[in-house]
Order: C-alpha cells, then sequence, then structure tokens
C-alpha cells in the first residue's frame, strides 16, 4: 500500500516579479467592502423568499466588486506602474476575473476566481463548485469568495462583508487531496486530470477535473474541503442588523416549510 502523501499547503508566489502587485492586490480586495455600492435595490420580498436570491443577484455583485476594484487602483497600483492594466471581469472563463493590459488581451497579469455567497442562503455555506484544474492556475492566480446580504435583511441594496481569500493552485490541490485522502468514503476516489491545461485557458477548453464518482454531486464544493472552515465560522459569527447570522439562519430555517 502507497504511503498517504503529504497535504498541500497554501504557498505565497514569493518569486513572482509582481509580487508586491500580488500584496497590494489582495490589500485592496479586503478593502472593497467599504468602497462597495451597487445602484440595485430590492423591495417587497417575502421572508420565504429570500432564498432565492443568491442566483439573480450573484453576477451583479461580481460585477461591482470589479468596478470597485478597479475605483482602488491607487491601493494596488501605487507607484502608477501598471496604469494600462485593469480588472475585467469575463464571464463562463476561468478565471472569471483578469488583471488584463487594456491594449492586449493576451497580456495577462494575473486572474481572480470570483464568486459572491448570500451569507442567508439555505445551506449556510458557499455552494460554489471549484472544479478547475492545478495546471489552469498560476501561483499567483487567487480565489476570492464575496458574502453578502440586503442591508435591511428583506429589502434594500446588497452590502458585502470582508472576503475570503486563498490562493487558487491551493485550492484546487486541497480540493483533490481531501477527495483522494480525507472524506469517508467506500466509493472511487481516483480523478480524472485533463492534459495539455494551461493558465487563463480559453472558454471552449476542458479544464475541469473529474472524479470517478461523485453519486452526491460534491466534488468541488469549496465550503467541503476544509480551506473555508475557520472564515465560514467567523462569518456566521458576524452580525446583520445587530443579529448573528447563525441566528438569522436559524430563524429562515424554521419558515423553510412555508417555501
Amino acid at each position: 500500500m502507497n504511503p498517504t502523501p503529504s497535504a498541500p499547503e497554501s504557498v505565497e508566489p514569493t518569486t513572482w516579479e509582481h509580487y508586491d502587485l500580488w500584496i497590494r492586490v489582495r490589500e485592496a480586495i479586503r478593502a472593497v467592502p467599504d468602497r462597495f455600492s451597487t445602484p440595485t435595490v430590492i423591495e417587497g420580498l417575502l421572508v420565504t423568499d429570500i432564498f432565492t436570491l443568491n442566483t439573480p443577484l450573484a453576477a451583479t455583485i461580481e460585477e461591482q466588486v470589479v468596478k470597485t476594484l478597479n475605483m482602488l487602483r491607487p491601493v494596488w497600483d501605487v507607484n502608477r506602474t501598471y496604469q494600462t492594466y485593469s480588472f475585467v471581469r469575463q464571464p463562463q472563463t476561468f478565471p472569471d476575473v483578469v488583471l488584463r493590459r487594456n491594449d492586449n488581451g493576451q497580456d495577462i497579469l494575473m486572474g481572480i476566481e470570483l464568486k459572491g455567497w448570500y451569507l442567508l442562503a439555505r445551506e449556510g455555506v458557499p455552494t460554489y463548485r471549484f472544479t478547475a484544474t492545478a495546471a489552469a492556475c498560476n501561483p499567483w492566480d487567487i480565489l476570492v469568495v464575496v458574502p453578502w446580504v440586503l442591508s435591511n435583511v428583506l429589502a434594500g441594496s446588497p452590502v458585502i462583508f470582508a472576503p475570503f481569500i486563498e490562493t487558487a493552485l491551493y485550492c484546487a490541490q486541497q480540493r483533490n487531496y481531501y477527495w483522494q485522502y480525507e472524506r469517508t468514503a467506500g466509493s472511487d476516489s481516483s480523478i480524472t486530470i485533463p492534459n495539455g491545461v494551461r493558465p487563463y485557458p480559453l472558454k471552449s477548453d476542458q479544464i475541469s477535473d473529474k472524479p470517478a464518482h461523485d453519486g452526491g454531486g460534491n466534488f468541488g464544493r469549496i465550503a467541503r474541503y476544509g480551506v473555508m472552515n475557520e472564515y465560514i465560522a467567523r462569518m456566521k459569527a458576524s452580525r446583520v442588523r445587530g443579529i448573528k447570522v447563525s441566528d438569522w439562519l436559524k430563524f429562515l430555517e424554521l419558515h423553510a416549510s412555508d417555501i
């Protein structure tokens, strides 16, 4: 029997020539909640309809986060070194946000896989599935999950909370490690990994790792394989309108049968 390999580790890209930019981009992402605004306003929801918000508003939240990041250029481009670059959202392609040169769509410095998480969604955790193979991720590409709620819980404009930030490469490696060595399942745990994948693939490229058996459809669920445990606990302890998120979730669960 082959010994279990060591678990992957999260590693910062300290040898990358743009490492200082990487650090500042992370700082800018953390600053996004303080600068975020959106013209979107939701009114007239029933309590039992609140679960339906995540899908229709996710794209709007993500678009506004990218817009806010570009407004925060003084944070991530202190020395005006990257004036010809900006963050661009590219839906349906991995990663779905790239920092690229404005006059050349092929010149990409880094990527961000950006996903919104409606904090009061029924599941209580992010349901996003991250299936991109590790070869599609540069060491400096990051995965960002942005939690949000409506300003008055059942109405108002979306407001966002401190985002989760981790390297996409580590997330891909830990996902596969968890699937093969850490979860308790009697089924085949092997994973088929696509060949010839490079960072910043085309929309038509096949870049997803695929498990041999996934009866529950759980492969890739980012909340399942450990990288977000501490963060999710912290978010559930945070407060919305003075009440803990965990208590809001309990209240909404009580009325789930009314849906």
